[in-house]
C-alpha cells in the first residue's frame, strides 16, 4: 500500500471526479474534520478523513434511517466503535440534516448537530463531545470510548433485532428486519471484548451484522506492526464470518459491491476489511500525528488545496447536505412511514403482541406484571439470595417477556435461568435463555447493546469477575440505561474456593460508579423487593449483589417488611430511645439481627438499619434520612463482608465497621467467620466498646 500522507497527490478516486456531487460530499467531511479538531486543537482528524467515502458510501445508498424521525424502531442501526473518530459522525449527522429529539423522544425542531455544534468540537456544553455519547447527542446509537465496546454493543443490537423477529414478526408483518453496521479499527481488533463478541456473533450467525473494518496499520505509537500482524481477515473466518476485502477506502464502488454482498448473505455476519491510509491527502504531517493530534494551520490549508478546496473554514458547499439528505430520506422515509402503516394494522390484527411491543419501546410496564412475585415465609435456615433471585426472576420474565439474559458460563450457579424456555441460538432465535460462554467482558457489552434497543438485558456472573467486565458496566451507567448486572458469590462467604473467587473491592467501585444502583439483598424477601425496584426503575443500571451462601428469612410480622429496599435504608428492628444503630446488608443483616437480640436480653438498646442500596437511599428527603439515622446517635456499627471504604459516610467519625481489609482464605465459611470476625458475639462486643468508650 503506497503511503500517500506524504505527497500532494490524492489517491485514486475511480469513482467520482473533483467537483462531483459525490466528492464534494466526501470532501466536506474531510474538511470539517480536519477544522473542527484544528480549531478546538484536540481530537483525531485522519480516521474521519481516511474513512469519509465509507460513511458517505453507507449512508448515502445503504442505512436505512429517516432524519426525521432518528429513534424509529425498525432503523438500520449505526454504530462507531472508533468513538475517537467521532468527527465522522458528527459531520455525517449535520449533512444528513437529522432532527433533534429530547429525551422524551419528542422533537425540538431543532437540527441534531448544527456547523455551530461542529465548531465547538470538544466544548464544555457542547453536543460534540470527544467521543459519541448516547443521550447527549441524538443520531448516536451507544457511547463509545473504550475500544472494543462498540463492537460488543453491535452484536446485541444485532442479537436483540433477532429476538425481536423471532417473536413478534408475523406473516405479512416484518415488523423487525433492520440491519446493524459497525465502524472499527486496528484498535478495536486487538482488544479482546471485540474478539469475545465476535466469535459468539459467529456462533449464532447474526446475518444482520456488518463490521467495516478500517484497516489503516497506525496506532497512537506508531505502525501496528510494533504490537500487532495477525491476518484479521482468517481471524474472522475462523469465527464463522464472511469476509470482504475492499483494498482502497476511496473506491466507493467496490464499497457498495461489499455492502449489497453483505445485504445478500444470510447465513453469517460480514466483515469487510476496508485498506485506507489514515489522514491522507496532509502533505506534511506523518501518519501518527494525523491519527492523534490536530494537523496544523499549515497542514490543513496545503490539504484543502490538494481537494481543490477554498481556504475557509467550516465550509459547506451549497446543496451538499441538502443532496446527501435527499440520498438518506428518499430512501428511509417511505421505509419508515410504511412501517407506521404496517404496525397500525398490525395492532390490529395482533393486539397482544403489539402491546408488548408498545410497552417495550416505552419503558412501561403491563398491569399485574410483578402479581406473581413470591413472598417468602419466615425460615431460620432459609436459602441463598441467588436461589431467591432466581424464583423471582422466574416469575416476572413470562409477564414481561422482554427481560432477557443470561450467563457467562454459569446460570447454574447464577441461577439465572428460565425454566423450561428454550435458550437462543441460531436455529432458535426465538429462545429466553442467553449462553454468552466464558465471556465475561464481551457479555457486558452485548448486554449493554441489547438495552440501548429496547429490552431489559441482564447478565450474570460471580461478583469477583465483574472485574473482567468493568468497562460495560461503567458505560450503561454514562448511558444511564437500564441493563441489569446479576452477580452471585458475593463475599468471603464462597468459602472454600479461597480468596481469588471472594470479592472485598468490588462493592465499593460499583457503589463509587455514578448512576448505578447497587443492591445488596438481606433476606429472600428483600430479594423480591430488589427485583420489583429494578424492573420498575429502568432509567439506569442496576447490580443485584446476591450470595451463595443460605441466610436465614426473616419473620416480618416481627421485624419491618421488605418494602423498605425502596428506600434503600429502613429500620428493621428498633427499641425505646435506641443508643447504638446495627448496620448490615446482604448475609450480614441476619447476623446484626441476632445480634441486637442479644443485647436487647442484655439490657442495650440497638437499632437494626438493613442497608441494601446506599443509591436509593441518597435520593430520599432529609427527613426520611434522619429518621433513619439520627444525628444524635454517632454508636453506630456497620457489618458487611467487603471492604470498609466508602462505610465512614454513615457511621460518622464515631462509629466502627467489621469489614474486609485484606483479602480472604480457603476455609469453611463457619472458619471464615470466626477469622474475620463476623460473629454475633463479636458484633455484640464492638457494640458495647463503642457504648463505653462515647
Amino acid at each position: 500500500m503506497t503511503d500517500t500522507a506524504t505527497t500532494n497527490k490524492p489517491p485514486s478516486d475511480p469513482v467520482h471526479e473533483d467537483g462531483s456531487p459525490e466528492r464534494l460530499a466526501i470532501d466536506t467531511i474531510r474538511t470539517l474534520a480536519m477544522d473542527a479538531v484544528q480549531k478546538a486543537n484536540s481530537g483525531h482528524p485522519g480516521t474521519p478523513m481516511a474513512l469519509a467515502p465509507v460513511g458517505y458510501t453507507l449512508w448515502s445508498k445503504f442505512l436505512r434511517t429517516d432524519p426525521d424521525a432518528p429513534h424509529w424502531p425498525n432503523r438500520d442501526r449505526f454504530v462507531l466503535s472508533v468513538g475517537h473518530a467521532s468527527m465522522l459522525l458528527y459531520a455525517l449527522l449535520h449533512l444528513a440534516q437529522v432532527k433533534e429529539v429530547d429525551r422524551d423522544g419528542k422533537p425540538t425542531g431543532k437540527p441534531a448537530i448544527s456547523l455551530e455544534d461542529i465548531e465547538n468540537f470538544r466544548q464544555l456544553g457542547s453536543k460534540t463531545p470527544g467521543h459519541p455519547e448516547y443521550r447527549h447527542t441524538t443520531g448516536v446509537e451507544t457511547t463509545t470510548g473504550p475500544l472494543g465496546q462498540g463492537c460488543g454493543n453491535s452484536v446485541g443490537m444485532a442479537i436483540a433485532e433477532r429476538w425481536l423477529a423471532a417473536r413478534y414478526n408475523r406473516d405479512g408483518f416484518a415488523i423487525f428486519d433492520h440491519d446493524v453496521y459497525n465502524l472499527c479499527g486496528d484498535g478495536d481488533m486487538m482488544e479482546g471484548v471485540s474478539a469475545e463478541a465476535a466469535s459468539l456473533a459467529g456462533h449464532l450467525k447474526l446475518s444482520n451484522l456488518c463490521w467495516i473494518y478500517d484497516s489503516n496499520h497506525i496506532s497512537i505509537e506508531g505502525g501496528t506492526d510494533l504490537a500487532f500482524d495477525e491476518d484479521v481477515g482468517e481471524r474472522f473466518l475462523a469465527y464463522g464470518w464472511n469476509v470482504i476485502h475492499v483494498d482502497d477506502a476511496n473506491d466507493c464502488n467496490a464499497l457498495a459491491d461489499a455492502f449489497e454482498a453483505f445485504r445478500q448473505t444470510d447465513d453469517k455476519p460480514t466483515l469487510i476489511v476496508v485498506h485506507s491510509v489514515i489522514g491522507w491527502g496532509s502533505p506534511r504531517a506523518g501518519t501518527a500525528k494525523a491519527h492523534g493530534e490536530a494537523l496544523g494551520e499549515d497542514n490543513v490549508r496545503i490539504t484543502k488545496e490538494a481537494y481543490g478546496w477554498p481556504d475557509k473554514q467550516f465550509y459547506v458547499p451549497d446543496g451538499v447536505a441538502e443532496a446527501f439528505n435527499k440520498a438518506i430520506a428518499d430512501r428511509g422515509r417511505p421505509l419508515r412511514e410504511e412501517w407506521e402503516s404496517l404496525f397500525a394494522r398490525y395492532k390490529t390484527a395482533h393486539p397482544d403482541l403489539a402491546a408488548e411491543v408498545e410497552h417495550m419501546l416505552a419503558g412501561t410496564l403491563p398491569d399485574g406484571w410483578d402479581a406473581d412475585i413470591p413472598t417468602f415465609d419466615a425460615d431460620a435456615k432459609g436459602l441463598a439470595s441467588r436461589d431467591a433471585g432466581g424464583k423471582v426472576l422466574n416469575a416476572i420474565v413470562p409477564k414481561v417477556p422482554w427481560l432477557l439474559g443470561g450467563s457467562a458460563d454459569l446460570a447454574p450457579s447464577t441461577k439465572t435461568d428460565i425454566k423450561g424456555a428454550p435458550s437462543f441460538e441460531a436455529n432458535d432465535y426465538d429462545g429466553t435463555n442467553f449462553h454468552f460462554g466464558v465471556r465475561e467482558h464481551g457479555m457486558g457489552a452485548i448486554v449493554n447493546g441489547m438495552t440501548l434497543s429496547g429490552l431489559r438485558g441482564y447478565g450474570s456472573t460471580f461478583f469477583v469477575f465483574l472485574d473482567y467486565m468493568r468497562p460495560p458496566v461503567r458505560l450503561s451507567a454514562l448511558m444511564e440505561i437500564g441493563a441489569v448486572w446479576v452477580y452471585t458469590h458475593d463475599s468471603i462467604g464462597v468459602g472454600e474456593d479461597g480468596p481469588t473467587h471472594q470479592p472485598i473491592e468490588q462493592l465499593a467501585m460499583l457503589r463509587a460508579t455514578p448512576g448505578i444502583d447497587t443492591i445488596r439483598p438481606g433476606d429472600a424477601n428483600e430479594v423480591a423487593e430488589a427485583w420489583r425496584a429494578t424492573v420498575t426503575d429502568g432509567g439506569h443500571p442496576t447490580a443485584l449483589v446476591l450470595s451463595r451462601q443460605a441466610m436465614p428469612t426473616l419473620d416480618r410480622t416481627k421485624y419491618a417488611g421488605a418494602e423498605g429496599v425502596a428506600k434503600g435504608a429502613y429500620v428493621l428492628a428498633d427499641s425505646d430511645d435506641p443508643e447504638v444503630i446495627l448496620i448490615g446488608t446482604g448475609s450480614e443483616l441476619a447476623l446484626v439481627a441476632e445480634a441486637h437480640e442479644k443485647l436487647k436480653a442484655e439490657g442495650v438498646r440497638s437499632r437494626v438499619v438493613s442497608m441494601p442500596s446506599w443509591y436509593r437511599f441518597e435520593l430520599q428527603s432529609d427527613d426520611y434520612k434522619q429518621s433513619v439515622f439520627p444525628d444524635g446517635i454517632t454508636a453506630r456499627l456497620a457489618v458487611e463482608m467487603g471492604g470498609e471504604l466508602g462505610w465512614d459516610r454513615y457511621v460518622g467519625r464515631r462509629g466502627r465497621t467489621i469489614t474486609m481489609s485484606t483479602f480472604g482464605a480457603s476455609a469453611p465459611i463457619a472458619k471464615l467467620a470466626d477469622k474475620f470476625g463476623f460473629t454475633v458475639d463479636n458484633v455484640v462486643k464492638v457494640a458495647k466498646e463503642m457504648l463505653e468508650t462515647k
